[in-house]
Formats: structure tokens, sequence, C-alpha cells
């Protein structure tokens, strides 16, 4: 029970200065990682892991843009349990990087999806969400909402929105 508070008491700070969104070069991300895990195989979500770091450009431009979309910010909160992991000179997070499958060779952002048993579902390439010097909606939805819960393990889920 006590794991859980804390768990819980995590996720809530970064809630807090997830506007923000800054990574954390000292933290343990494999940690981090898996405390996510732990919490969506409890509440039935997938884990969004934001692979990045506070020198991203990209990175920066993709946290304004999601957070200024009440509909993205909608099935974030809703569907998954949202964690950074720091990329940087300082902490390449070699650990977390071999657990995620390397997805630092796609560039950063990159986005790994995880199920609550610790599986990586799909990692994707920020590049593809882009349309010209910015992110596309249409496009931000249609991955958003592709792996969620019910629509990897629900017959009949439409990734379409």
């Amino acid at each position: 029970m006590r794991n859980i508070k804390y768990i819980l008491s995590m996720l809530f700070l970064l809630q807090c200065v997830f506007s923000e969104e800054t990574y954390d070069p000292s933290a343990n991300a494999l940690t981090d990682i898996k405390n996510a895990i732990s919490l969506a195989k409890k509440t039935n979500k997938h884990v969004f892991v934001k692979v990045g770091g506070n020198w991203c450009g990209w990175c920066k431009l993709y946290a304004r843009f999601t957070e200024s979309d009440d509909a993205i910010m909608q099935i974030m909160n809703e569907e998954y349990v949202f964690t950074l992991v720091n990329w940087s000179t300082e902490n390449k997070n070699l650990d977390a990087m071999a657990f995620l499958g390397n997805p630092q060779r796609f560039g950063f952002p990159v986005f790994v999806i995880i199920d609550g048993d610790g599986n990586v579902l799909h990692t994707q390439d920020s590049a593809l969400l882009e349309q010209g010097k910015g992110y596309n909606k249409k496009h931000v939805m249609r991955f958003l909402n592709a792996w969620t819960f019910d629509a990897v393990y629900t017959s009949g889920s439409s990734a379409e929105q």
C-alpha cells in the first residue's frame, strides 16, 4: 500500500510540472518506467513514455502543442500513465533505453507505449506526427487512440477520431 501511495504521489507531482516538462538527468528512468507500468496494470491503462531532453526543441514544441489542446490532454489523462525519460550527454539512461528497445535511434522526442505487463507495444517516431514546423493534431489523435488499452485489447475499437 505504501508503494501505491508513493507512485500516486510521484505521478501527481509529474502532472503538476507537466506543463514545464523538465527532464531530470539524475532520475532513475528505469525505476520510473517500472513504477508507471505498475500503475498502468492497476488502472487498465498503457504507459506513454516520452524520451527526450531539456535540450530538445521538438520535445518542448510537442509539450506545448499537447498541453494547449483539451482533446489531446483528455486522452492522455484518461488513457495513459505518462512518464518522461531523459536522454542527454549527462545521462543517456542506457538501461532504460535497452528496456525500451533502444528508441533513441528514431531521434527525439520518441514515444514508447508499454502495457501493464511491461511489454513494449509500439515505438513512435515523432517525425511521423509532424506537419511543417509543428505537429498535426489528426495524426497525434490517431496515434493516441490506436494505442489505448481498449483499442489494443477490445475488439471493434476504432483508432479514428
